[in-house]
């Protein structure tokens, strides 16, 4: 009688499946990454690649969070948008994709998305926290990156910011996320805005934006691209690596980085005191004039 075909789950090797990382990392290195938790908050542009890309570096164990839905709007960006995905739930699409390179995944899913009852248990046991929350969800992240500052776990933040991506990485011992942005007891639109100007310093990206009404900021939208998302998955997983095996530099707040693949150019940045720097305070006044910004407040040097 002919044998039994295998299943995917009897024919998986993990040693053999993520071999051919070994040499840029040891046999010990690959096995601590097997072991790492890493928690991502949100599934969709950035996170959604960031769990894929983990996946094949090796990494053992996932805490992933969304409660939406793929959509249309997603398709141009989001690693888990397609026509078989569409209003399908990004947690349980994302979820079997992972589980397709990795079937001894151990992932711990909130499909319900993050509040303030939950965080707690959504960073039980991490090794680093991935930033994939919207653009927008500024009191939640807030909450999560005072949390992960808490509890000593590292938490990278990779903006996808038109063709390119801007890293800040906020380490035990090192800034927090809340004296970096100062957006405490500011408005929706002044912490949109705030929060854009910190995570982007050197703003290559506004150098190219041929639509600037394109950035809403009341109605919570804005321009998006893969180029952007692919990048800063390959930085993320880098900041994953350095920081789960504890070699490398790691670039953390005030200083960043920003590389931006259509300006064909690489820039670091250092501001001293975030977004209350001189740098910054004026950089907020010109990106406001940029997007015509009637009603943001101009508090940021209080």
């Amino acid at each position: 009688m002919p044998a039994v075909s295998q299943t995917r789950e009897t024919r998986f090797s993990y040693d053999e499946a993520f071999s051919r990382n070994l040499g840029w990392v040891t046999q010990a290195e690959q096995l601590r990454l097997k072991q790492a938790r890493i928690c991502i908050a949100g599934l969709g542009g950035v996170g959604g690649i960031y769990l894929l890309t983990l996946a094949r570096l090796g990494i053992g164990a996932f805490t992933i969070a969304d409660f939406d839905h793929f959509a249309l709007a997603n398709f141009n960006r989001q690693a888990g948008a397609t026509m078989s995905s569409l209003d399908q739930p990004k947690t349980d699409v994302m979820l079997a994709l992972a589980r397709d390179i990795n079937p001894e995944l151990d992932i711990r899913v909130f499909d319900q998305g993050l509040n303030a009852a939950n965080l707690e248990s959504f960073v039980e046991g991490a090794d680093v926290y991935l930033d994939g929350l919207d653009f927008f969800a500024l009191e939640i992240r807030r909450h999560l990156f005072a949390l992960c500052h808490r509890k000593g776990v590292p938490a990278t933040t990779v903006a996808p910011l038109g063709m390119g991506a801007a890293l800040l990485n906020f380490v035990p011992g090192g800034m927090s996320f809340d004296e970096y942005f100062q957006l405490e007891g500011e408005s929706e639109d002044e912490q949109a805005l705030r929060f854009l100007v910190g995570l982007s310093p050197a703003m290559q990206q506004m150098t190219y934006l041929v639509d600037p009404s394109r950035v809403d900021l009341e109605q919570k939208r804005g321009p998006s691209t893969v180029i952007a998302v692919q990048l800063c998955s390959a930085i993320a997983a880098t900041q994953v690596l350095k920081l789960v095996l504890g070699r490398g530099d790691v670039v953390a707040a005030p200083r960043g980085l920003h590389f931006d693949a259509f300006r064909n150019r690489l820039r670091r940045t250092w501001r001293p005191g975030g977004n209350r720097n001189l740098l910054q305070r004026l950089l907020l006044g010109v990106v406001k004039r940029r997007l015509r910004l009637k009603d943001a407040g101009d508090r940021i040097g209080r």
